[in-house]
């Protein structure tokens, strides 16, 4: 086996991605404290076609040295907006059409495994504080809740890995609509 060198992967340039059909998929960070965080969203946002990302409170914004060293670039290429709060964020999504859902365990969350998206349904997907997690006022303004199962002593994933999991498994399950 050989490594494929960058040139050979035929990525698509900041332009053409901007020009690209998206995911019906928009990321919403509530309070996210680290801008590394940020920044590995952004890189993720980048390689599954995420629509937008919402940054909202305490989340850092572009252009920022930490954001850029997690994203390579992708904070660049993938479309965000601020807002001063979460709830601020929601309330403008909801009226585009998207069904609110945090990523957060609360009492009757769905296991990401169980849940599949309706045909052309639009989501925006709210990933919490690192340490509070998706803020309770905004978990009750939802649609819905998912929570990814975990089996081992710890109680949470790390946000990023929690962005990359989900986004992965809802690519995967929205391709196949």
């Amino acid at each position: 086996m050989r490594k494929i060198n960058n040139d050979e992967l035929t990525r698509l340039t900041v332009d053409d991605f901007k020009a690209a059909d998206k995911m019906p998929l928009v990321v919403v960070l509530d309070h996210v404290r680290s801008s590394n965080n940020v920044g590995s969203v952004f890189r993720t946002s980048d390689a599954l076609l995420v629509t937008k990302i919402c940054l909202c409170g305490i989340t850092a914004i572009p252009p920022d040295k930490e954001i850029h060293k997690t994203a390579l670039g992708a904070e660049n290429s993938v479309d965000w907006e601020y807002f001063k709060t979460t709830e601020e964020a929601v309330e403008i999504l909801r009226k585009e059409g998207y069904t609110i859902i945090a990523i957060e365990q609360v009492e009757k969350s769905i296991p990401l495994h169980e849940y599949l998206p309706a045909p052309g349904e639009k989501l925006a997907l709210i990933f919490g504080n690192e340490v509070k997690g998706v803020q309770q006022g905004v978990v009750n303004l939802c649609d819905q809740t998912i929570e990814i199962p975990q089996f081992g002593t710890k109680h949470s994933f790390n946000i990023a890995v929690s962005a990359g999991i989900v986004l992965w498994d809802l690519f995967n399950k929205l391709k196949q609509q």
